[in-house]
């Protein structure tokens, strides 16, 4: 968190407390407000302000204070409003766009009362109307205050905690997990976008689905010719009208973005300066535990996954005699994987350094399951009542994204093979979608087609995944380095020019590499073990949740692991330190250099590490600034006396003065 913008944000907090509190009074009394508040973000605002506390910028009471009294202004002004109008509130210009809302906020004022003003608090679209509906009811101000007092400071409470608990473990966490904090952050945030874009484009063609087909019925009646294909869509007696003009709306949108990205790819005839921007910040963000996370993730979309998952419910489909929808989730399945296919043939895109032969534009992976559970969610979509249509499309919406992030996360792909994978499948299967709701008029109980599809996901996803783990890693492990070293010329001179420590943005993780090591590492590992140093395995994410255990003795926690360029830790060695809450390390990574005899290359930082809880759930090893201990345990272990086949040497590198111990071990 050491950007220009954050610097900037930061510095400018430290230097006005009380104004800053003026912007969180602003961004909460905004939110409460009646339909303002629809607009206003402030769960991401109110996360940011949380991590400020939490990071010792902003009073942690104060910041409080502005919110919860934010909260209850707005609120208050909501009310006022509800209660000057009354029951002609719904016909005011501000509030007649949204009677729905109006609608659900009374329902649950009826129904809860008091109550209801706390539980609206935390109900979405709905929070800035109830207030306006208390005052549009007359409830009693002597009742309304109280309630709306209690749900304002529990509001802002619960908005403000998540990011004041991360605020206060980012320091901590960022020590040792820089990286897979960010990966499962951007996770995080890439789902967050596709679940917004799906829920806030479904609900909006559902709100204006009505105008829509009116203005295609005055369309068609100006075009006759060009009625005879859109009217039988748009027919007002057909209750799948107002479905299939939306199905259609999409079709234009989605089909004109995919063809205008078709041209800027063959166009360009290779990659954008946006792919290769997200390529570079992607492969700078491997981590051991994202790795293996991101691995799973993107053996999702694989045959071994969607080929079960599809046979077993188009077999139910058959088995019900729902041939239409079978064959038409069928026909889109095969012509989306041979378009798919023939389009990786023909267009001329130069893959990424990180992908293997077989990966173009579009993805395949990505296309299928946009088209599976695409196809999928249209199937069902129609069977669910009113709102609840739009959970199968945020289903497939949130699959698609996982995989299409895991993908990208690997270097796979491009971006563009993404979205462009991700937009033909919906166009082709709104094509499909189109074609099947408008001749088949007939309902069927989609519960048992629905639990078919989903376990018969999760059965093979559980079974695939935890197999095809190591298969992704080696298909997309980081190539050898291409920098070739003289053994005699590494051992005299050229050790100087390995990096003096690793290069991350944040200071505090630029560890000194003070160990090179050349040859096989056996007889290092067996020289230290005799010495009382141990061999941790790399830490698994069974491991990892162990650190959420305040039972757990510390020595018994797991170190986690860290990366060089990208590239996990060939070993890492740890010994008890003079204090229980201290340990010294000793990590190793494959150099980024080779020698010419065929030997290998090692860098390593020897650090001491104390075990901290930045918050009472959470603990884990952190490294303390470094004070020579572990080196010079490390050296002792390995020079005095000197072991067989373990030549040694210590120089000053000339990049900072730092000791570097040089070792040459031979069989």
């Amino acid at each position: 968190m050491t950007s220009e913008w954050l610097d900037s944000i930061t510095t400018w907090i430290t230097a006005h407390p009380v104004a800053a509190g003026g912007v969180i009074f602003l961004i909460a009394f905004c939110d409460a407000l009646a339909v303002v508040g629809i607009v206003v973000p402030a769960l991401p605002l109110l996360f940011a302000v949380g991590t400020l506390i939490g990071l010792g910028h902003l009073d942690g009471p104060y910041a409080l204070a502005c919110a919860a009294l934010g909260a209850l202004a707005g609120d208050a002004f909501s009310y006022w409003l509800g209660h000057r109008w009354g029951p002609s509130m719904r016909e005011h210009w501000l509030f007649r766009r949204y009677p729905q809302l109006i609608d659900r906020g009374e329902r649950m004022f009826r129904k809860h009362g008091s109550k209801g003003i706390v539980i609206a608090r935390f109900v979405g679209a709905v929070r800035p109307f109830v207030p306006a509906v208390a005052g549009m009811l007359r409830m009693p101000l002597r009742r309304y205050l109280p309630a709306s007092s209690v749900a304002a400071l529990l509001w802002a409470a619960c908005f403000l905690a998540p990011g004041w608990v991360f605020g206060a473990s980012y320091d901590a966490v960022a020590a040792v997990a820089d990286r897979l904090a960010l990966v499962l952050l951007a996770l995080v945030a890439v789902l967050a976008l596709v679940w917004a874009v799906v829920l806030y484009t479904y609900r909006w063609f559902a709100g204006h689905a009505d105008r829509l087909l009116a203005r295609a019925l005055k369309w068609t009646r100006a075009h006759p010719r060009l009625s005879r294909y859109a009217a039988p869509l748009i027919q007002h007696n057909r209750p799948e009208s107002a479905s299939l003009a939306m199905l259609a709306m999409c079709l234009l949108g989605i089909g004109w973005g995919w063809f205008a990205l078709l041209a800027v790819v063959v166009a360009k005839r290779g990659p954008l300066a946006l792919d290769e921007q997200i390529q570079i910040a992607m492969a700078a963000l491997r981590n051991p535990l994202a790795d293996r996370l991101m691995a799973a993730l993107a053996s999702l979309g694989d045959m071994e996954v969607l080929l079960p998952t599809l046979l077993l419910t188009m077999a139910w489909l058959l088995w019900r005699r729902r041939f239409a929808a079978a064959l038409h989730w069928l026909a889109a399945v095969a012509f989306g994987f041979v378009f798919t296919a023939f389009l990786g043939l023909s267009v001329d895109m130069p893959r990424p350094p990180t992908a293997a032969s077989g990966f173009g534009f579009p993805s395949i992976p990505v296309t299928m399951v946009t088209i599976v559970f695409g196809f999928f969610a249209v199937l069902i979509a129609r069977e669910l009542p009113g709102r609840q249509r739009v959970w199968p499309y945020l289903v497939s919406g949130a699959a698609v994204a996982l995989i299409g992030f895991a993908r990208l996360y690997f270097g796979a792909h491009w971006l563009s093979d993404i979205v462009g994978g991700a937009l033909f499948g919906i166009m082709w299967l709104l094509v499909l979608g189109i074609a099947y709701r408008r001749h088949i008029g007939r309902s069927f109980w989609m519960r048992p087609v629905a639990t078919v599809f989903f376990v018969s996901f999760g059965v093979a996803a559980l079974w695939h995944a935890p197999r095809a783990i190591d298969g992704v890693l080696a298909q997309f492990a980081p190539p050898p380095p291409g920098r070739m070293l003289a053994a005699d010329d590494w051992w005299r001179s050229d050790w100087s020019s390995l990096p003096a420590r690793r290069k991350e943005r944040d200071a505090s993780q630029r560890w000194p590499l003070d160990v090179q090591i050349a040859g096989p590492l056996a007889p290092v590992r067996a020289t230290l073990e005799a010495q009382g140093w141990e061999v941790q395995p790399q830490a698994t994410w069974v491991a990892t949740l162990g650190l959420l255990d305040p039972k757990r003795r510390p020595q018994r926690l797991p170190v986690l692991p860290a990366t060089l360029d990208a590239e996990a830790e060939a070993l890492l060695f740890r010994r008890p330190g003079a204090k229980p809450d201290t340990i010294h390390v000793l990590r190793l990574w494959r150099a980024p250099a080779l020698l010419d005899q065929g030997q290998p290359l090692w860098v390593g930082s020897t650090q001491t590490l104390r075990f901290t809880r930045p918050i009472p759930a959470f603990g884990l090893w952190m490294p303390e600034p470094d004070d020579g201990n572990a080196h010079a345990l490390v050296r002792e272990a390995l020079t005095s006396p000197a072991p067989a086949g373990i030549a040694h040497a210590e120089t000053p590198h000339p990049d900072g003065g730092l000791k570097v111990l040089r070792l040459r071990t031979t069989m």
